[in-house]
């Protein structure tokens, strides 16, 4: 059975897309820690990061990084936070937090945004790419 970062990046679930290439997809977390708060993934389904083939980890931290460069570039903040947890969804993913604080990357500080807004913010950071 598919993930549902598999559907998402099928199509069969919209989401807020950043960026992809052959291997990598990156899209804006509808749950966000902060305003800018981007996921980074591979297609290929593997759910524990450390289980990924050295060369595919390396390429989705350089990935993660094109990204976290682009969220620099877009959203003010004081850095841009990573994490890698893995709980939730069992296909790997990389937390990528604009951070100001904190709180930001604790997992139980929320912002909320409109569609809209979601929007904006991922037509920014694809313009800083």
């Amino acid at each position: 059975m598919s993930t549902l970062f598999t559907k998402i990046i099928k199509g069969e679930i919209p989401s807020y897309k950043i960026a992809e290439d052959d291997n990598f997809y990156a899209f804006l977390d509808i749950n966000p820690n902060a305003i800018g708060h981007t996921l980074c993934i591979p297609k290929k389904e593997e759910d524990k990061l450390f289980d990924l083939k050295e060369s595919e980890y390396i390429e989705l931290m350089r990935f993660s990084r094109k990204i976290a460069k682009a969220l620099e570039k877009t959203i003010s903040c004081k850095r841009v936070g990573i994490a890698v947890v893995g709980l939730e969804v069992p296909h790997v993913h990389v937390h990528l937090i604009p951070l100001n604080d904190m709180k930001e990357i604790t997992f139980e500080h929320k912002v909320s945004m409109s569609p809209g807004e979601f929007e904006s913010i991922a037509a920014r950071i694809q313009s800083n790419l």
